[in-house]
């Protein structure tokens, strides 16, 4: 009988067989009648059964959250410290752990296909950086992927001190070689996911965005960081910033666009949760009270204009271009702004100044300067009423608008445009990836 999860073996073709592999070779034999000469002992056990594509590894809801992938980022340095490499010298075992790490969290690639890049791995067109990689699972080689040119620098600078180093012979053409020669892969295997955990349990402190009943940020469960949740990480990154779908199920590799949707519904959620959160300090343009009767009020009642939302019916009705007083929503009965806004709304009466010290340079006349003076003492006060606003609240309620105005501010970012726009260079057909 042939196990589900028997080791792989490497073909005189160099394709990897996985054990899932080799059952629906079998499957297909058996269907085929192109085993008829094997004995029938020759076969799989009835009791396997082969899973949906991706839907437990890929599924949303596994990814390092940013605000601590930002922590660990701070503490960069101490990945690799310590950890035992056959004989690469401390130095280059630090340098190398941090770099597949960076190349992992930037690219969103599967663990394996980022120890197994290869040394010229690379490509560059002007400003433009490609990422050379193998999709070792479903055995499709040389993709290309964009990547920035910080991620590029990365790759670069470890390439330099790679090539200086005495490596196993038959890891030469990989960028993270293997411990020796009788490694089982000719690459780095196992032993990133080993020095990552070694690397997460040396960080003194690590956080959560959850309070405890005295509004302190508990810890982070270590256990929840490994190689694979950066894949995670990378695609709700994407989702949060607006990439279309059939763009990131492409970027992902996904087979079915239902995983991909998944991170967009954590999105939407994210979204609702901080909408039903911001409704309720809404004010209006004098500063008084004016909450939204519910979430749905909220989005359908109102259209996000630059400085806060609009209620007026025609303009709601327009998507927020059908204001007859554009830019002077302070003066508009209309108008509700909430906290989200108010870095909005600063820039913009710091802009109102500037355009007044320009009209007085000008020897404009009075009414210009004057209209100008007027908005910036309108929206002045609207936001001086929500900061005195926020300040009053307790801590924890504070906190929790600030992570909701930044959820908003991000939709709203993206609404008009993707802040990645990446897209896959397939090395067949457009639609190969």
């Amino acid at each position: 009988m042939l196990s589900r999860w028997a080791p792989r073996k490497h073909t005189k073709s160099g394709v990897y067989l996985y054990g899932q592999d080799r059952l629906e070779i079998v499957d297909f034999g058996r269907k085929t009648d192109m085993l008829t000469s094997m004995p029938g002992s020759f076969d799989r056990d009835k009791t396997l059964v082969l899973p949906p594509e991706e839907t437990s590894e890929d599924a949303a809801g596994r990814a390092v959250p940013e605000p601590v992938i930002a922590q660990l980022d701070a503490h960069l340095a101490l990945m690799g410290v310590g950890f035992s490499y056959g004989e690469m010298e401390p130095a280059d075992i630090e340098l190398m752990m941090q770099t597949a790490y960076l190349v992992l969290r930037d690219t969103g690639r599967r663990p394996i296909e980022i120890s197994s890049l290869r040394l010229k791995c690379l490509e560059a067109h002007g400003d433009e950086n490609t990422l050379i990689w193998d999709n070792v699972k479903k055995r499709r080689y040389g993709r290309k992927l964009p990547i920035t040119r910080e991620t590029a620098a990365v790759i670069r600078t470890w390439q330099a001190r790679r090539r200086q180093l005495e490596v196993p012979s038959r890891s030469q053409k990989y960028l993270f070689p293997s411990i020796t020669d009788r490694s089982g892969i000719a690459h780095m295997g196992a032993s990133l996911a080993n020095a990552m955990r070694e690397w997460v349990a040396a960080i003194p402190v690590l956080l959560s965005d959850e309070l405890d009943e005295q509004g302190n940020r508990l810890p982070f469960d270590r256990s929840l960081i490994f190689p694979y949740a950066f894949r995670h990480s990378y695609a709700q990154r994407h989702a949060d910033a607006g990439v279309p779908v059939d763009v990131l199920k492409e970027l992902m590799d996904h087979r079915s666009i239902v995983t991909t949707m998944s991170y967009y519904q954590v999105s939407l959620k994210r979204k609702r949760e901080a909408i039903t959160t911001m409704r309720k300090h809404t004010i209006d343009r004098s500063g008084r009270p004016a909450p939204f009767t519910s979430t749905t009020d909220y989005e359908a009642q109102s259209v996000a204009v630059p400085f806060g939302n609009c209620r007026e019916p025609s303009n709601v009705k327009a998507g927020g271009k059908a204001c007859a007083i554009r830019f002077q929503c302070a003066g508009c009965g209309f108008y509700r702004p909430d906290p989200s806004y108010l870095p909005a709304i600063e820039e913009h009466v710091n802009d109102l100044r500037a355009d007044r010290e320009t009209a007085k340079a000008m020897d404009a006349d009075d009414f210009v300067v004057r209209n100008l003076t007027d908005q910036i003492t309108a929206f002045t006060n609207v936001a001086d009423t929500m900061r005195d606003r926020l300040r009053r609240l307790p801590q924890d309620e504070r906190e929790e608008i600030e992570e909701a105005s930044g959820v908003l501010r991000k939709v709203r970012a993206t609404r008009d445009h993707k802040l990645l726009p990446l897209t896959v260079i397939g090395k067949e057909t457009p639609d190969a990836c």
